[in-house]
């Protein structure tokens, strides 16, 4: 098996090199997914909401870490979308599959997220 060449970077300029990867994935998941639009619009407004109703410190940082946890389960999830989508756009049970279940890890995030609040504002 061969490795990629891309591996071959070491140091500064491959922690620099990643940092580039991480923003462009961040801008394209802004600018192709309506889905992680949503729920970094939800972190926008919620983790400065959490600061302004009284919650103890753990509430906060609860709040905090599920919108962060939810907008990482929606890039994973479009990644997985884009990588099926790549391969084939023909209709497959796995990659059916597959997506079925980044949505469905994104739905438990979301119930989490929606708990987390609960929790916290019951503190």
């Amino acid at each position: 098996m061969s490795e990629s060449p891309f591996k071959g970077k070491t140091g500064a300029k491959r922690v620099l090199n990643a940092l580039g990867y991480s923003i462009d994935g961040l801008k394209a998941g802004w600018i192709n997914e309506a889905a992680f639009r949503q729920v970094s619009l939800l972190a926008i407004i919620g983790i400065p909401l959490s600061f302004f109703l009284a919650m103890p410190a753990w509430a906060h940082a609860i709040v905090v870490a599920s919108h962060l946890v939810t907008m990482i389960v929606e890039l994973l999830n479009s990644a997985i979308e884009a990588a099926v989508d790549h391969t084939s756009l023909a209709k497959h049970d796995l990659a059916k599959r597959a997506k079925d279940l980044g949505s469905a890890a994104q739905l438990v995030c979301l119930f989490n997220l929606a708990a987390m609040w609960i929790l916290a504002l019951l503190a």
